[in-house]
C-alpha cells in the first residue's frame, strides 16, 4: 500500500519501521491544512484525530519548489512539510491516500515522499453553458480536483445555448439569455456574489479559477440578448447533420437555442458595437477575477469568415493584456497573425495531431507563449467510457477507456513543443449529456486521475511508477477514499477494484 497514491509522487521509498496508527492520534500545526485532512480521514475512518498518543504535525517551511512537500511517516509521527500553504494542502492530499485498513486499524505505513508538480498549470474543466450546475455542483466539482493536486478550474461560462454569468454593464445576458440547457432543460445563471465566492472557494483549496467567455462563435445566446451584436446563423451541411443525428431544431434567429450543433454562430466582426461588448465583458470579469487568466474561447469559429476571425482574435487577446490579464484561446486562435504577445494557446486536437492543429498551436510557443495540453482523445471527460454507457459522446475516436487516457506522453503530442513550452494539462468536462454532479462522476472517474499523474507527475518512464501497470493498482486502492467522499466513480474494467 505504500505506493498507492494519485498522482505518483516524485520519490517514495517505504521505511523499514512499523505502520503509523491513528487510533489515539492528533493534529497539531497548520490549522487550515488540519481541516482539510480531518475533511478527508474522518469520513473514512471515523477518527477526528484529536487524541494525544502520537501526532501528525503538518507545517510549512520555506525554501522548496512551488507547491512542493515532504512527508515523513513512522511508527512514532507523521510529519507533513510544504514549501508553501499550497504544498502542504498538496502533501494533505498524499497523506490522506495513504491511510489504509489493516488488522491493526487505520494505518499509514512507514514511507518518505518527495514531491513536486512536473507542471505548474494543472487544470480541469466544467461547462455550465450546455447544461448549467448550480454552486454547490461546482464546489463539490472543486473538492475533487483539489483531491488529486488540480490547480486550475476553468468555467465555460457562455455558449449557444446560454449564458452563465449576470454582468451589470449588460443584464440582459442573463435575464435573456440564460434559460435554457440541452434538450430544453432548465437554464440558469450565477450572480457576480455566486462567482466571488466560487473563486474564494477554490482559492481556499489553493485552485485558480480561469473563466471563459467564448467568442467569437458560441454566441448564440449573445444574440437573443442583444441582436445588433450577432450574424444570422449559418447552417451549414455539417450543422444540419448534427441537428439530424441528435435531435430538436436548427437554429434560428431570436430563437433560444437547446441542440448539440456547433459552429454556426458569430459575433459582427466588423461592428466597432462587438468591440465595446468584448470591453465591456471581459472589463467586469477582470475585476471579479483575481488570478491571472482571462479564457476568450476562439474554437469552431466556422461561422466566421478566416481573416474576420482573425482580426477579432487580435483585438479582442489585445483588449483583454490591456486589463493586465493574460489571454487564454483555444488552439485555432493560432491562425490570427497579430494575436497579442503572451497569449496562452490551449490544444483540443488529438495525441496525433490530424487536419493542422498541431500548426496552430505551434504557432502559440513561436509567438513566445506556452501551450495548456487537452488532447481530446485522451483527457476529455465527456467522451464515452464505454460503449453502452448513456452518458457522453464518441467524436473524439470512440470510446476512451481508463488506459487509453493514461497512455500518453505530453511531450510527445505536438512536434517542436518541448516541456519548457508546456505549461501544462487541462482535461475539460463538456456536459452536453451532463445534467447532475452523479453524471459529473461517473464521467470524470478515474479518468480524472490520469490526467492529474499527466500534470503532476514525473515523464512516462522516468519513474517506475508512471506505468499503466502501476496506475491501474493505485486508482484502485483509491476506492475507499473516494466513496467516503461520496464520489460515485465508474468502476472501470481493466482496474482491479477492491
Amino acid at each position: 500500500m505504500t505506493a498507492a497514491v494519485v498522482p505518483a509522487p516524485s520519490t517514495i521509498r517505504q521505511v523499514d519501521a512499523a505502520p503509523f496508527r491513528l487510533e489515539g492520534a492528533g493534529l497539531v500545526g497548520d490549522a487550515d491544512a488540519a481541516a482539510a485532512l480531518r475533511g478527508l480521514v474522518t469520513p473514512l475512518t471515523g477518527s477526528a484525530l484529536d487524541g494525544d498518543e502520537r501526532t501528525i504535525e503538518l507545517r510549512i517551511e520555506p525554501g522548496g519548489a512551488p507547491e512542493s512537500y515532504v512527508l515523513a511517516a513512522d511508527e512514532a509521527s507523521v510529519v507533513v512539510t510544504g514549501a508553501d500553504a499550497a504544498g502542504l494542502f498538496h502533501g494533505v492530499q498524499t497523506l490522506a491516500q495513504l491511510v489504509h485498513e489493516s488488522a491493526d486499524g487505520w494505518v499509514v505505513d512507514a514511507v518518505e515522499v518527495e514531491d513536486a508538480p512536473r507542471f505548474r498549470y494543472r487544470g480541469v474543466m466544467l461547462d455550465v453553458a450546455r447544461h448549467f450546475h448550480p454552486v454547490a455542483t461546482v464546489e463539490a466539482f472543486i473538492d475533487r480536483a483539489a483531491l488529486l493536486k488540480f490547480n486550475h478550474l476553468h468555467l465555460h461560462l457562455t455558449d449557444d445555448q446560454g449564458w452563465r454569468l449576470h454582468l451589470d454593464a449588460h443584464p440582459e445576458l442573463t435575464r435573456v439569455g440564460s434559460d435554457t440547457s440541452v434538450g430544453g432543460d432548465p437554464g440558469g445563471f450565477y450572480t457576480k456574489d455566486d462567482y466571488r465566492h466560487l473563486v474564494a472557494y477554490a482559492a481556499a483549496r489553493h485552485i485558480t479559477v480561469v473563466p471563459e467567455i467564448d467568442m467569437p462563435g458560441h454566441t448564440h445566446a449573445v444574440g437573443l440578448a442583444y441582436p445588433q451584436l450577432v450574424e444570422a446563423p449559418v447552417l451549414s451541411d455539417h450543422i444540419l447533420e448534427t441537428v439530424a443525428a441528435f435531435g430538436g431544431d436548427a437554429p434560428a434567429v431570436g430563437v433560444a437555442y437547446d441542440g448539440m450543433a456547433v459552429g454556426f454562430s458569430s459575433l459582427r466582426i466588423g461592428d466597432e458595437r462587438t468591440y465595446d461588448f468584448v470591453a465591456d465583458v471581459f472589463g467586469e470579469l477582470a475585476g471579479m477575477t483575481p488570478g491571472p487568466y482571462l479564457h476568450v474561447g476562439g474554437d469552431e469559429a466556422l461561422g466566421t469568415d478566416p481573416a474576420d476571425f482573425a482580426a477579432f482574435i487580435a483585438r479582442a487577446t489585445e483588449i483583454i493584456a490591456d486589463l493586465g490579464k493574460t489571454p487564454i484561446a483555444w488552439h485555432e486562435a493560432g491562425a490570427a497573425a497579430d494575436i497579442a504577445s503572451g497569449t496562452i494557446g490551449q490544444y483540443w486536437g488529438y495525441v496525433t495531431p490530424t487536419d493542422g492543429m498541431d500548426a496552430k498551436a505551434l504557432a502559440f510557443v513561436r509567438n513566445g507563449a506556452s501551450l495548456i495540453l487537452s488532447p481530446a482523445d485522451a483527457i476529455y471527460l465527456d467522451m464515452k467510457q464505454s460503449a453502452d454507457s448513456p452518458l457522453g459522446l464518441t467524436w473524439a475516436r470512440g470510446v476512451t477507456d481508463v488506459r487509453r487516457a493514461y497512455e500518453w506522453e505530453p511531450t510527445e503530442v505536438i512536434d517542436g513543443v518541448a516541456e519548457d513550452d508546456i505549461l501544462g494539462v487541462e482535461a475539460p468536462l463538456w456536459t452536453e449529456t451532463v445534467r447532475t454532479l452523479a453524471d459529473i462522476d461517473e464521467l470524470a472517474f478515474p479518468r480524472i486521475a490520469a490526467a492529474a499523474e499527466a500534470a503532476w507527475s514525473p515523464a512516462v518512464g522516468a519513474s517506475e511508477l508512471r506505468t499503466w501497470e502501476s496506475f491501474r493498482e493505485r486508482v484502485a486502492a483509491q476506492a475507499p477514499l473516494w466513496s467516503a467522499q461520496g464520489i460515485g466513480f465508474h468502476r472501470s474494467e481493466g482496474i482491479p477494484w477492491p
